[in-house]
């Protein structure tokens, strides 16, 4: 995977035209994607709401392609690393996850399999991807596992128990969330974590200017995010263990102090 550019503004009118010079091929699905933005901008002004429109435009296409993985050997290696990730530290079976953003199980479909029945817990905004998530269950045979699949409106995470999940994950969430999104869930995560549980969440980094694209892409200097875990109450840190794994993204890890 090529090393990340951590300067550039995406946004910038000269950043556009470079791409666009390097990439020609690649400029019809950008117009696209230009103009799919300013109609959904208009009928939905709230960012969930629009997002959730977007899933499901891209999930009528491709589940797979609507969660970022273009060819179905990408969807199962991301998978494969987002597991591999979590149970080398230390995710047990006995666990409790909650999954946010679960999408079609892309990770979560190997999460299920591994922890005991009924401890699994996938959330996402998008019903229609929900919809691709049962299908997953079905194709890998995990109907025994009893696996929890529920679409929400937000991230206050109101309707979940206290103090009940070990391990809360949430892979490409923030990276297409605005800063009141981020904060409504940092700002309620702590209710929902067990002691001595942790978050887990990826996002795209930059160490330039904090920017977005189309509104669907959103790009964080660190210290902005470990700062917003810290003001309610969180700790957060830099996961640099997984910088070093072939994914475009970057990991902080959250826990509540004591």
């Amino acid at each position: 995977m090529p090393a990340k550019n951590l300067t550039a503004n995406r946004a910038a009118l000269g950043h556009r035209l470079a791409y666009v010079l390097r990439h020609p091929d690649r400029v019809p699905r950008h117009l696209a994607r230009s103009a799919r933005d300013m109609w959904l901008r208009r009928r939905h002004p709230d960012h969930v709401s629009y997002y959730r429109a977007v899933m499901r435009f891209d999930t009528r296409a491709d589940p797979d392609a609507a969660v970022g993985s273009h060819i179905r050997e990408r969807w199962l290696a991301l998978g494969q690393l987002q597991f591999d990730y979590l149970v080398g530290h230390g995710l047990r079976p006995a666990h409790r996850m909650l999954e946010i953003g679960c999408g079609n199980l892309r990770g979560g479909w190997r999460f299920i399999r591994h922890l005991e029945p009924g401890h699994y817990y996938g959330i996402d905004i998008s019903p229609d991807i929900l919809f691709a998530a049962q299908d997953t269950v079905v194709r890998m045979g995990l109907q025994q596992r009893l696996p929890t699949l529920t679409p929400v409106r937000d991230l206050t995470l109101e309707f979940l128990p206290e103090a009940h999940f070990d391990v809360v994950h949430a892979h490409s969430v923030f990276s297409h969330s605005p800063l009141p999104v981020i904060e409504e869930c940092l700002a309620n995560v702590g209710r929902v974590l067990a002691p001595g549980g942790w978050f887990d969440f990826t996002f795209d980094r930059t160490e330039g200017e904090e920017h977005q694209v189309l509104r669907e892409d959103f790009y964080y200097r660190t210290e902005t995010l470990v700062a917003l875990a810290e003001q309610h109450g969180l700790r957060a840190r830099f996961m640099a263990d997984w910088e070093a794994l072939p994914h475009g993204q970057s990991k902080i890890r959250v826990t509540r102090p004591g």
